[in-house]
């Protein structure tokens, strides 16, 4: 198969983001990559700053070309993808994931996504993947919460097209900032599979929930470490998704701050909880752990299985009517969330 520039697609090697978290751990106080080029958190937040500003403009038109062509022009490589998702289907998709250095830790930057049927097949984009910030006011930051010195304190996402299912070839592309880069362009490759829609059997914007009872406070007579993994716990226990389905708006988070592989799933529901005490007149928010009594040796709890989820975190939002309107999964942050209540409000 005919590679990326200097061999890249060859010897890529094909990780989710949660491979690449674990180098950093799940609530962990083992020392992982630092994020690079920060010297100071100010730097940092300079160029978290500059990747919430990607632009189509900001990087080389396809002009007919293929991938490989793309990625040829640009050169620089190095870099390497970790998705934050494992569902696609034809149409129009969120893509989202980090970039990584595996010599220096995550990569902020303004960043795009450009995909194909494969390296040679006509390249499509770019499409901006502007960086979604994780990091919580402090009064709404866990134990594993994502803060300005996080070596992972946003998440890129894109939306992409795609127009049949099959394996697709995606190179993304980011412009680096800092005092001696002057916008040097690298590129990282990557691949997905996308899979018929009749295969998702995850319920889908318009589909009305599978009949499930979440746990509360009240059921677990009081026993919060039955419920939430989080330090220190959410207070999104309160009500039964059975008995408010259909009835208001609802944000159905599944996550398990402390058992999950990697660090995604406590600054999602830390984000979950600050939009709480925005939104919470409006919406209610129910946080779901995922394993029974919260022992993996248990085996999931039953409304995941109900949704199917092979993976996890997942956000779900439901109107007043009780039909989903979004759903996100793996890392998201708060524009995405914020995006996803609006849809149902």
């Amino acid at each position: 198969m005919t590679g990326y520039p200097g061999g890249v697609y060859l010897r890529l090697i094909v990780v989710g983001l949660v491979g690449m978290l674990v180098l950093a751990g799940c609530g962990s106080n083992e020392e992982g990559p630092r994020a690079p080029l920060a010297e100071s958190s100010a730097e940092l937040r300079a160029q978290l700053n500059d990747a919430t500003k990607s632009e189509a403009a900001d990087f080389p038109a396809t002009a007919g070309r293929s991938l490989q062509a793309v990625a040829d022009g640009i050169g620089a490589t190095g870099p390497q993808v970790g998705l934050a998702g494992s569902v696609f289907t034809p149409g129009m998709n969120r893509l989202a994931f980090g970039v990584i250095d595996p010599e220096s830790g995550f990569l902020y930057g303004k960043t795009a996504v450009y995909v194909a049927d494969g390296p040679n097949a006509k390249a499509q984009g770019p499409f901006p993947a502007p960086a979604d910030l994780l990091v919580t006011d402090p009064a709404f930051r866990s134990q594993t919460a994502a803060s300005e010195e996080d070596i992972f304190a946003a998440i890129y996402q894109a939306r992409v097209p795609f127009k049949d299912t099959g394996k697709k070839s995606i190179l993304v592309v980011t412009k680096l900032n800092g005092d001696k880069l002057n916008g040097q362009l690298v590129a990282a490759p990557a691949q997905i599979t996308v899979t018929p829609t009749k295969r998702d059997s995850i319920p889908r914007p318009g589909d009305k929930p599978p009949d499930i009872n979440t746990e509360t406070l009240a059921s677990a007579s009081g026993n919060l470490k039955l419920l939430d993994t989080r330090q220190p716990a959410d207070d999104m226990h309160a009500v039964d998704f059975a008995d408010v389905i259909g009835r208001k708006p609802v944000a159905l988070l599944f996550a398990t701050p402390a058992l999950c592989e990697s660090r995604v799933c406590g600054p999602v529901v830390d984000i979950a909880l600050q939009l709480k005490a925005t939104y919470g007149d409006r919406v209610t928010f129910i946080h779901q752990e995922v394993f029974v009594d919260n022992d993996p040796n248990k085996g999931l709890r039953p409304p995941l299985r109900a949704f199917n989820l092979p993976t996890e975190p997942w956000l779900f939002v439901f109107d007043q009517d009780g039909r989903l309107t979004t759903r996100l999964e793996g890392s998201f942050g708060f524009n995405a969330v914020e995006r996803a209540l609006n849809s149902a409000l």
